[in-house]
């Protein structure tokens, strides 16, 4: 089989009218991802797509311009976001998110001292597979939820838009190719929306005060003031005060999945490094690729947007394309950044109905799971092995199970976050660790790159 050869390299530029169509492409691919995220976590759309955009700057610059990838809305920190916004409101999460990014910081920090062997140890597969099972199966309920049920009593109508939705996402997953094939999420909920316009729930009342605005503009400065407004930013000290807003309850819910979704970043960039021919672990390195996802997130925490990771999606479409040029990519934030401006680009996400959002979602969330399951399989984790099977098992059962230990009245350590605790736990103290899964695999600097899908 003959391999695509290189289109661009990654500090080539393209000319501007090639530009502006690549970086569009990028956008395309991560858009209906990054902003499912806050429309199932009460979070603002246009403050994910412009903390998407400025997360992946200051990724591009931290990593030294020398790795092509687009950040976007992380599906792992969903269940996380709604558990602390429900603790202590919106401020809540946005704590939640900045202390999951300083737990970036200080596992790159390690990694740039002493190597990757503590994170093998602390988090081999057999261990983070399960937590991404209960990460994905965690969600469903919500997923159902949404698809079936208006202010929680069914709805005909809400199921069949879902099942419409699912359908078409499904197919287009499955039959389209090139780069239709890198973006059915998208595909699946403009569909939908279609049909939920003949089903008549949606709401379009935004969308007409917006364009009444731009179509009554008297002037070019009124014009502009009607295309571009600023979204529902959450500052803080602006609009809260984070040493009132924080809790050690936060603190358990956020940090335990910070780790599982490092591990995870370390897959995106071994499939990155395959993809583009390179090896990103060693140049930049691994501390600053998982640096520059920590600032990322702390700039989302920091505007009121969710926690960003790298975009399977995304390099997706630097597969296809072969074209490399992290001024692509750069273009492709520059454009999130100007879309989360556009009040009429907003109002439209605003008004996309919930049974949309939940029939994307049931393939997604069951997608989340599957490769949870994937890992263990690619991991050749001999599920036969007691102590694997004893290790899986618990995380499972106590995260989808919603278990929970109350530390006091107010802190609580539950579900996803203590099945990852007991599941670090039990892998450092039950004897035969080396049969816990073939870790330095799916870690070795040395190799070559396997892939690994991410989790979003």
């Amino acid at each position: 089989m003959t391999e695509k050869k290189m289109v661009m390299d990654i500090h080539e530029r393209p000319k501007l009218n090639k530009w502006l169509l690549l970086s569009i492409q990028h956008l395309f691919a991560m858009f209906g991802s990054t902003i499912l995220v806050p429309f199932l976590t009460g979070l603002s759309p246009a403050v994910a797509l412009i903390s998407s955009g400025a997360g992946t700057l200051a990724y591009i610059l931290i990593t030294r311009g020398k790795i092509p990838a687009y950040l976007g809305s992380s599906f792992a920190f969903i269940a996380p976001i709604l558990a602390a916004s429900a603790a202590s409101g919106p401020a809540g999460a946005m704590i939640g998110s900045f202390m999951a990014g300083i737990v970036y910081g200080l596992v790159a920090l390690l990694i740039g001292f002493i190597g990757t062997d503590w994170l093998m140890k602390l988090l081999p597969p057999v261990v983070v597979g399960p937590v991404i099972i209960v990460i994905g199966l965690g969600l469903a309920p919500t997923a159902i939820d949404m698809a079936m049920n208006e202010d929680g009593v069914y709805n005909g109508s809400f199921m069949l838009t879902a099942l419409v939705t699912l359908a078409v996402t499904v197919i287009a997953s499955v039959y389209f190719k090139g780069f239709f094939g890198l973006v059915p999420i998208l595909i699946g909920i403009l569909s939908g929306y279609a049909f939920a316009l003949f089903q008549g729930i949606v709401d379009t009342a935004g969308i007409k005060a917006e364009w009444a605005q731009i179509t009554e503009a008297g002037s070019i400065g009124e014009f502009f003031l009607a295309v571009f407004q600023t979204p529902e930013f959450i500052i803080p000290f602006v609009d809260y005060s984070p040493t009132e807003v924080f809790s050690m309850q936060i603190l358990f819910i956020m940090v335990p999945v910070a780790l599982v979704t490092i591990a995870e970043h370390i897959g995106d960039q071994m499939v990155l490094s395959k993809v583009a021919e390179r090896n990103f672990l060693k140049d930049p390195g691994l501390h600053r690729s998982i640096l520059g996802d920590g600032v990322a997130t702390i700039i989302g925490s920091m505007l009121g947007g969710p926690p960003n990771t790298t975009y399977g999606e995304n390099i997706g479409v630097l597969s296809i394309t072969r074209v490399f040029s992290i001024f692509v990519v750069a273009g492709a934030a520059i454009l999130a950044i100007l879309f989360g401006f556009v009040g009429i680009i907003t109002a439209a996400i605003s008004s996309v109905p919930s049974p949309v959002m939940g029939g994307v979602s049931i393939l997604l969330f069951g997608i989340i799971a599957s490769n949870g399951l994937r890992m263990l399989t690619d991991s050749n984790i001999d599920l036969g092995n007691n102590r694997n099977l004893v290790i899986a098992s618990v995380i499972m059962v106590l995260g989808v199970g919603g278990a929970f230990i109350e530390i006091t009245n107010e802190v609580q350590i539950a579900g996803m976050a203590l099945s990852a605790i007991v599941g670090v736990i039990l892998n450092l103290v039950l004897p035969d660790k080396e049969k816990a899964g073939e870790a330095e695999e799916l870690f070795d600097e040395n190799e070559a790159p396997k892939e690994k899908r991410n989790i979003s």
